[in-house]
């Protein structure tokens, strides 16, 4: 079987790119012939962010026969039409487009539509959300017109499936967790999961207590990882991590990750002109609670006077790097204020680390609260606070993590892509 993988590809950061990238090994160990179709740039110009990962050496395919072709510029519709023709080309079975912002939309709605309606390939979206975690007025719009055209949908999520179905109300669904597809006008909904991340293993012969020296950590760490975003609450976890450190001595509180609109130089005439333009855009289109460009929760830790409790990594970090961190701490925090199934939260099941999370979301779904995790309530500091404290006191079995982890395997998630569960 053929199948293209469109979404970014290695040479980006985030999560998104890992996760294609994953998918595509998935299905190659399946039997699977697959091509990468990523795009060059992603979103529209103005917006000011290097999404490029500039930092890690290693080849995540390397050993493969796994192709990939960069071709599809946002900015560029010739772009677009190339990538179809390029893709019926390659003559593959499936189609999986990746889909996790509405403003791409537009050129994944038309690419969609053109491959729906002129060809007899299987047209899937993987989503990883439907609605906006930051909602604009025109994301209802592109998520339309971006969705509408697909044979199939992969969710990992049942609050996902709802969405869908919110979004699209017109179309005809089945809902099944096996692959199971049905002839149109019905439309297939695939629920899974998040896998597992595969591309990060722990480093063997690790010196834990070395490397938490050198960090300057305390015997108890609590662990933030990824880009900091304001729907990921990380001054929730600052200000109930302030909770904590002033009724124990031994705790350390690692944030890991880049802020996600801080990546190009500022003092230079482009990324000016783009903080301008996208400003204006913003102002526009989104709605001003929701904007997060000046987001900014390191101050935090000089106000509650935190500096001698919490190591800071405000960088991208390279996929080498990744390990080390995980492996040094105790449980993973994760106090979104609204979330979607977390590629942070899978990669931690890869180190058998107890999730620390609110009860938002998808996060029930998939933390059983004493189990393989701690919930705390949705926006209250406190019950952050006491959860951290009772993951200390009572800490969750690492083999309980291990025996969740093992039900959300890239391999039956490949296979009911392929139906052949």
């Amino acid at each position: 079987m053929k199948i293209v993988c469109f979404g970014p590809g290695p040479e980006f950061k985030g999560g998104i790119a890992n996760y294609n990238t994953s998918l595509a090994l998935a299905l190659e160990k399946q039997g699977a012939q697959v091509h990468i179709v990523s795009w060059t740039q992603q979103y529209p110009a103005i917006i000011p962010r290097d999404f490029k990962d500039r930092a890690s050496k290693n080849n995540q395919l390397e050993g493969t026969n796994i192709k990939v072709t960069y071709l599809t510029n946002y900015n560029n519709p010739l772009t677009w039409y190339k990538t179809v023709k390029f893709i019926q080309s390659l003559n593959p079975d499936k189609v999986i487009f990746q889909w996790a912002i509405a403003i791409q939309g537009l050129p994944l709605g038309w690419m969609a539509k053109y491959l729906f309606k002129k060809s007899k390939i299987e047209v899937l979206f993987d989503c990883h959300l439907v609605v906006q975690k930051e909602g604009s007025t025109l994301d209802k719009l592109f998520s339309r017109f971006g969705l509408k055209y697909a044979h199939t949908y992969i969710t990992h999520a049942y609050k996902t499936v709802s969405e869908l179905k919110q979004t699209l109300p017109q179309l005809q669904y089945e809902v099944n967790e096996t692959g199971k597809r049905f002839a149109l006008p019905i439309r297939n909904v695939i629920k899974l999961y998040h896998p597992i991340y595969d591309l990060f293993k722990p480093i063997k012969e690790f010196e834990i207590e070395k490397v938490k020296n050198e960090m300057g950590l305390r015997k108890h760490v609590f662990l933030f990882f990824g880009f900091i975003r304001k729907y990921k609450g990380l001054h929730q976890a600052i200000e109930a991590f302030d909770i904590v450190r002033k009724q124990r001595n031994d705790v350390s509180l690692l944030i890991v990750g880049e802020s996600f609109w801080n990546t190009l130089p500022k003092n230079s005439f482009s990324a000016k002109l783009k903080s301008f333009l996208f400003g204006i855009a913003k102002s526009i289109f989104l709605k001003k609670s929701d904007d997060e460009q000046n987001y900014n929760p390191l101050q935090l830790i000089e106000t509650l006077g935190l500096k001698d409790f919490v190591f800071v990594n405000n960088q991208f970090v390279a996929n080498e790097e990744v390990p080390k961190y995980f492996q040094v701490s105790d449980s993973i925090v994760l106090y979104y204020l609204t979330a979607t199934p977390s590629g942070v939260e899978s990669l931690s099941y890869n180190f058998n680390l107890p999730v620390l999370a609110t009860t938002v979301g998808h996060f029930p779904e998939t933390i059983v609260d004493g189990f393989n995790g701690y919930l705390a309530e949705d926006r209250n500091i406190q019950s952050m606070a006491d959860v951290m404290l009772k993951s200390i006191d009572k800490p969750i079995d690492r083999h309980n993590v291990a025996k969740s982890a093992e039900k959300l395997s890239w391999e039956n998630y490949a296979k009911a892509i392929l139906n052949k569960l």
